[in-house]
């Protein structure tokens, strides 16, 4: 039998290209084990943090080591980008593990929609309401889905004249109070993110997130447990068991997120069953509001004093490394990481061939 041959593009323009890279690793790993060594061949393919795309030899050293490639060279022209792109014709399926910006927006998908590729996961709807926090936050309450209360600001309100920027905050702080949570609309892995409890940390946080991003959401905190559930599947999708982050830092951000031992994820999560039952329906009809496909993993706060369920936001492509809840959580539901990922590539040739029929 042909071995398909699957592109792993990772990497990327953005902040997050570690991340990248280290779930790019996994990936690969788990198509090379098992009956998936019998079934797939890797072809990686790799962007630098400037942009230009490594295949073969560079591609693989950085897949093998974990480094990402040096960028000394000022890369001016597309041609410079893309140097070679006779290597794309021998793949069969791609399989983008782009986290953040450039990536897990629907550009690549946009990309390789305009190529007429197969690929994983998510188009350029799904990808792009998935990465933009005020959109997929309109999405939510389209679908009727509960959530906390938010505020949208844009950066030229941030930074802007010393009259606005006062009454902005003062408008956060009658509708919002504190603690509340400023993050860039379109930044992945807790980048940006601040929790502010004060007129001074709300200044700060705003002015940081602008940085980030021209749009910027602002939520009210809310007392809460964080749970976690994995998508998988196209038009039929299925939730996993719900996960739990348990974690002692103030809020869940990068370091917490990424660093072994500072966050404990406890699956399955500890919840009464018609609560499990509800995240889960949840997390589909999250799924199904933005127009994901593949993969997902929905993110909610479970209020115990009440009893509320809380959608906090969707990720289309979540992390693979170690630490990461999406794999995790399938693993807990009976599906191992290798049968994981076979089943990922299968549904984006499902995908593809049904778009094309």
């Amino acid at each position: 039998m042909t071995k398909q041959r699957v592109g792993v593009l990772f990497g990327g323009c953005s902040g997050e290209h570690e991340v990248s890279i280290a779930s790019a690793q996994a990936i690969a790993a788990a198509l090379t084990r098992g009956q998936n060594q019998n079934t797939y061949t890797v072809s990686p393919v790799y962007i630098q943090k400037n942009g230009v795309w490594q295949f073969g030899e560079a591609a693989a050293q950085v897949l093998q080591t974990g480094q990402p490639l040096d960028c000394d060279a000022e890369v001016q022209t597309a041609s410079q980008r893309l140097p070679d792109p006779t290597a794309l014709d021998a793949i069969d399926i791609w399989f983008p593990v782009l986290h953040g910006p450039n990536g897990e927006d629907g550009t690549i998908q946009g990309l390789l929609m305009l190529l007429q590729v197969p690929f994983v996961g998510s188009g350029v709807l799904g990808s792009a309401l998935g990465m933009d926090k005020l959109a997929m936050k309109m999405a939510f309450q389209q679908a009727g889905l509960p959530q906390v209360k938010y505020l949208a600001v844009t950066r030229a309100e941030v930074w802007s004249n010393p009259c606005v920027f006062p009454a902005l905050c003062d408008r956060i702080e009658a509708e919002l109070g504190y603690p509340c949570f400023v993050k860039p609309a379109n930044l992945g892995s807790s980048v940006g993110i601040a929790k502010a409890r004060s007129r001074s940390e709300l200044e700060a946080a705003l002015d940081n997130a602008a940085s980030y991003d021209r749009r910027i959401i602002v939520e009210a905190g809310v007392t809460a447990r964080e749970v976690e559930c994995a998508v998988l599947g196209n038009d039929a999708p299925k939730a996993s068991v719900v996960g739990e982050i348990v974690f002692g830092s103030d809020f869940y951000d990068y370091e917490t997120k990424y660093t072994s031992g500072r966050a404990d994820l406890i699956i399955p999560a500890a919840l009464p069953e018609a609560v499990s039952r509800q995240i889960q329906e949840m997390a589909i009809a999250a799924f199904q509001a933005v127009d994901a496909a593949g993969i997902s993993r929905v993110d909610f706060f479970y209020v115990e004093a009440t009893g509320q369920v809380l959608i906090n936001e969707i990720n289309t492509m979540p992390g693979f490394t170690a630490t990461s809840m999406y794999p995790l959580l399938w693993q807990a539901s009976g599906v191992s990481f290798e049968s994981l990922v076979d089943q990922l590539v299968q549904l984006g040739l499902e995908r593809t061939a049904r778009s094309r029929a």
